[in-house]
């Protein structure tokens, strides 16, 4: 599929020597949903300012729709909606104005239509006629991506969209995420709710240190990458797990009344675990009940920066 967005080999050095991004190369896909997932200072604000064109890169290009984002800005950054982290609006303007204003500023016609429809699906409706500073921090929220969307834009970037908001907002943004992608819109969020992202991406992006350290479809990732655990409920608490039992990984817990066995289930097969059942059996091991879990997303994410991070102690 033609990416929308190619970023390629691309660098940010800051004057105090601080290295932010390290040849990054990057391709996001028409009409994806990719989540930019990495720890605080790893880069993933620089390289959404540096794509929206607010940071100018050290080296390297990227192309919006084809755009290169400095020979041909401006068409490169009309096709672009910014959510950023920080509250930024006129406090004295109008919820209707200042979004109104947005959409000037792109050189789009006037369309009432357009930003009513826009301010109903974020439920400003009711709210256009109150200034900025009358509104609490959600409807500000609301506000920023109501602006960020006033031009109609390919691409959306949400950068932390629901960070410290309401649960209500934090559904009406994902709904209106849903609908935006169907229509064909690119989205490229970051986000610390990483359930969020499990739920909403079609592929996930992992950044540490200023460097990609992976790029992998959602259900690929946690195919490849989780973990499953087996846990047994006994019958009677064990001591100890027997000596015949060593070639699995099994530990006791929940005060020796669980067996848990921790297995790859890319690489371990079915019949692998019919083998663990039936030494279970000869060694005399019963049990009540037994269910299975899979790592989330977040397990994963965070072994992948722990192990950044040793690699590079």
């Amino acid at each position: 599929m033609q990416p929308i967005i190619s970023v390629s080999n691309l660098s940010k050095t800051y004057a105090s020597g601080f290295q932010a991004l390290k040849r990054i190369d990057l391709s996001i896909r028409k009409g994806e949903i990719f989540a930019l997932l990495g720890p605080n200072g790893a880069g993933k604000t620089t390289l959404i300012s540096i794509i929206c064109g607010i940071v100018n890169a050290s080296e390297g290009s990227v192309t919006v729709d084809g755009h290169d984002i400095r020979g041909d800005y401006r068409a490169a950054r009309s096709l672009i909606g910014l959510v950023p982290q920080e509250l930024t609006t006129d406090a004295f303007e109008t919820v209707w104005a200042t979004v109104s204003f947005s959409r000037g500023l792109f050189g789009k016609p006037k369309n009432p239509a357009y930003i009513e429809k826009v301010l109903r699906d974020l439920s400003l409706w009711e709210k256009r006629n109150s200034r900025i500073i009358q509104l609490s921090g959600g409807m500000k929220r609301r506000v920023l991506i109501a602006k960020a969307l006033s031009h109609e834009p390919r691409v959306l970037f949400l950068d932390e969209p629901t960070a410290g908001v309401d649960v209500e907002l934090r559904r009406d943004m994902w709904k209106l995420v849903r609908s935006l992608s169907a229509s064909g819109v690119t989205i490229i969020l970051t986000t610390h709710y990483i359930d969020e992202a499990e739920e909403m991406a079609d592929r996930i992006g992992v950044i540490n240190g200023g460097q990609i350290m992976l790029v992998e479809e959602k259900a690929e990732l946690m195919r490849k990458l989780g973990k499953k655990q087996l846990t047994l409920q006994l019958e009677a608490p064990l001591a100890s797990v027997p000596a015949a039992l060593s070639q699995y990984r099994l530990e006791l817990a929940n005060d020796n009344s669980e067996l848990i066995y921790t297995y790859d289930a890319e690489r371990e097969k079915s019949s692998s675990l019919v083998a663990l059942l039936n030494d279970l059996s000869e060694a005399g091991i019963r049990f009540k009940d037994l269910h299975t879990t899979q790592s989330s997303l977040e397990d994963i994410f965070v072994s992948l920066v722990h192990r950044k991070q040793e690699e590079n102690a």
